[in-house]
């Protein structure tokens, strides 16, 4: 039934008697309650619906309700039962107002709204509360202005954090850590990393954790104590960076720890590769000081074979051993020639590889997996095909080039007649052979299916048998996947891999990441063909990393803005005896 609209703007809810819920047609259509203006029936008794004689009570103490319903609906009319974001949620509009004081990095104000919230019986502080606050605070102190403020609150907040009962995340750690390294005090900042290890949970400490109290130690000349913080660190497994790695080069030099020095030098050429401006003055500083004229392990110097040795064995670049030769250091700043000569002293830099270890171990997993794989495809037939392809490598593996023939083949052939491209597999090999010192063949590595069908070609078939006949070409069998073969044949006899796969498929993710970038570095040769013409894109002639020669002498690259090698500035570090 039709109700008669009301003359005013604003409702109230009216309660329909029961006997109108119970009443037959023309009835059953009428709500329960309807709407009609609160203004002007707030005290009335009765109102009466158009064609019935039933009457609806008025309740007035709905009259209230209704006065809040109106207002917040005039409020917010498209959202009438929304309650206000966090209008009754103190706790989450504080945190919102302490992170926007941190965007600001404003301490005061993020100071105020702590002490107010204290002092609140409405608020109940969370980790989250402190641990914003406590960021605020270990972001203030590098200004002058703020430090000893940030340094005092800090460890306030912190103090009333622990005694509320609340455990301190990494994140919180790292903070107050930051604080008591700014206060001097790195053995507090090294204890509570210790503690957080202790207790172990989620709570991981990280680089940023540790480095406080190593850096508050290093710059004191707390030479033991900075040693006893990196002990700590790899025995979490932390990997240490330049800022660190630096600092402790310097306070070993500054202590006249020689056998330190040697070390951290080599943990940069591990770690670092190219040093800083900061960092390379402090390797001149200590190779031009007269700690470093006395150095000298003379049991290695004149052990030239034993010195040559231990660099082959390392991949080149380095021996390890100690230092080699006596007398003063001569140190110049240079450049190197785009083939790897040092202008200074005329000595030319390794192209560095893995070391035999390492270059075993990598051979060993690579057939792990493979095997692994094969096994998972064929139960019945495990492993047989690749240890065939193992022993024939072992018979005929003398290349100094693999060729990945898929890759090479298909190369820029995603077009309408496009196909195998033999022609570009045979450009390839051509010139490798007349590039090739001893005038070697490479070997391709191609699925069996994709020879057989140049097999069955009449104009490929007289070449592709004559690569077979030679031990160029070698099919790897179905249901194998020939990546294994090209990348377990170039690490193993530790030569060229020619391919542009940029090898990031799942398989390679297996592999040790930062070895893997290293090998592909110093073995992946990468192809283009422009109208036709071949080009390849051979590994660096030499490493841009420190290096330590047979003779002794270092050279030590440092960092130049996007990289540019021409424009790149080298330490040259001999000696006179050498």
């Amino acid at each position: 039934m039709k109700l008669k609209k009301p003359s005013v703007p604003s409702s109230l809810l009216c309660a329909v008697p029961p006997c109108l819920s119970r009443t037959r047609l023309p009835y059953r259509a009428i709500p329960r309650r309807v709407r009609v203006s609160s203004s002007t029936f707030v005290n009335a008794k009765l109102v009466a619906l158009r064609d019935s004689p039933v009457n609806l009570h008025i309740y007035c103490s709905m009259a209230g309700t209704d006065k809040r319903r109106s207002r917040h609906h005039e409020e917010s009319p498209t959202k009438p039962n929304k309650k206000k974001k966090g209008s009754r949620n103190p706790e989450k509009n504080l945190l919102v107002s302490l992170h926007s004081c941190s965007k600001s990095k404003d301490l005061s104000a993020a100071l105020a709204l702590y002490d107010g919230a204290i002092t609140s019986t409405d608020i109940r502080l969370s980790q989250q509360h402190f641990q914003s606050l406590l960021y605020l605070c270990s972001a203030s102190i590098s200004d002058p202005s703020l430090q000893t403020l940030a340094i005092d609150r800090g460890f306030e907040i912190f103090d009333r954090m622990v005694s509320s009962g609340i455990s301190p995340n990494e994140s919180s750690v790292t903070a107050v850590a930051r604080l008591a390294a700014a206060k001097g005090d790195g053995d507090y900042a090294f204890k509570l990393v210790k503690d957080i290890v202790a207790v172990g949970g989620v709570s991981v400490p990280r680089l940023r954790t540790y480095s406080p109290a190593l850096l508050c130690f290093c710059e004191s000349m707390h030479a033991e104590k900075a040693y006893e913080v990196e002990d700590h660190m790899d025995a979490s497994g932390i990997v240490l960076e330049e800022p660190e790695i630096s600092a402790l080069l310097k306070v070993s030099a500054v202590t006249g720890r020689e056998k330190k020095v040697y070390r951290y030098l080599h943990k940069l050429r591990e770690c670092v590769g190219c040093v800083s401006e900061e960092t390379s003055k402090i390797i001149e500083k200590w190779f031009c000081g007269e700690k470093a004229s006395e150095v000298c392990d003379k049991g290695i110097s004149s052990d030239i074979e034993l010195l040559r040795a231990a660099v082959l064995k390392n991949g080149g670049g380095w021996h390890g051993l100690g230092w080699v030769g006596e007398g003063k250091w001569i140190v110049t700043k240079g450049s190197v020639s785009p083939a790897g000569k040092c202008l200074s002293c005329g000595e030319h830099l390794a192209c560095v590889d893995t070391n035999e270890l390492e270059t075993e171990n990598f051979v060993d997993s690579l057939v792990g997996l493979a095997m692994e794989r094969k096994a998972k495809m064929n139960s019945c037939e495990p492993m047989a095909d690749f240890s065939e392809f193992q022993e024939w490598l072992e018979k005929h593996g003398d290349y100094e080039a693999i060729l990945d023939g898929a890759n090479i083949g298909l190369y820029q052939q995603n077009f309408a007649d496009g196909g195998f491209s033999l022609p570009q597999l045979e450009a390839v090999v051509k010139e490798l052979y007349k590039i090739s010192g001893n005038k070697k063949q490479p070997l391709i590595l191609l699925h069996k299916k994709r020879v057989s069908a140049l097999l069955d070609n009449p104009n490929h078939r007289s070449l592709v048998e004559e690569w077979i006949n030679n031990n160029v070409l070698y099919a790897t069998p179905p249901g194998s996947n020939d990546d294994w073969y090209w990348l377990y044949a170039a690490a193993k006899l530790k030569c060229l891999l020619v391919t542009n796969d940029e090898m990031r498929d799942h398989i390679f993710e297996l592999l040790s990441s930062s070895f893997f970038q290293k090998w592909k570095e110093r073995h992946q040769v990468r192809f283009t063909f422009v109208k036709g013409c071949l080009k390849l894109e051979m590994p660096p002639p030499f490493s841009v990393v420190i290096q330590e020669s047979e003779k002794g002498s270092w050279h030590v690259p440092i960092t130049c803005q996007n990289n540019e090698e021409s424009l790149r500035s080298w330490i040259c570090i001999t000696r006179q005896s050498v």
